[in-house]
């Protein structure tokens, strides 16, 4: 007898609970992202504008930012994005450090080719002597002599 209730079957089905979180959490970063994205492009587009071209003083340089038209690309130039010029002589001193290793890479070709030319090789016993410790190997020898008389 099922009671007036029907009957007493429990069906199987596969968890959807995968489906609901994917639903959850694109709802939840639409909320988060594109709301609040959407309200500042419709501000700067409604309210701020695109720039227009006015007549800039003599004495006055304008900011690399000033150059760009949109409200939000001007933002993304002045505060996120590098300046162009910065970027600009970072490139030139890579080229320099670039032509500075070129350079070295040359003369220590010409040093070897004059080795082979001359038969000559590179001593690989010899240390170089640092003066500070040259004069305090020197001064403890001294005192040693000292000490020890003729």
């Amino acid at each position: 007898m099922s009671g007036g209730h029907g009957p007493k079957n429990f069906t199987i089905t596969p968890s959807r609970f995968q489906w609901h979180k994917f639903k959850d959490m694109f709802h939840y970063y639409i909320m988060i992202g594109l709301i609040p994205a959407g309200a500042v492009i419709f501000y700067a587009n409604v309210f701020v504008g695109p720039a227009t071209l006015t007549e800039t003083p003599d004495d006055y340089t304008p900011k690399h930012w000033e150059y760009h038209r949109h409200p939000i690309t001007r933002f993304i130039a002045r505060y996120i994005l590098p300046n162009p010029q910065q970027e600009y002589e970072k490139m030139l001193h890579h080229i320099y450090e670039e032509n500075e290793k070129a350079h070295i890479r040359a003369l220590e070709k010409q040093v070897r080719e004059k080795m082979a030319e001359r038969s000559d090789y590179q001593s690989y016993y010899y240390r170089p002597a640092i003066g500070k410790y040259h004069r305090v190997a020197k001064e403890a020898a001294d005192e040693l002599e000292a000490l020890r008389g003729d």
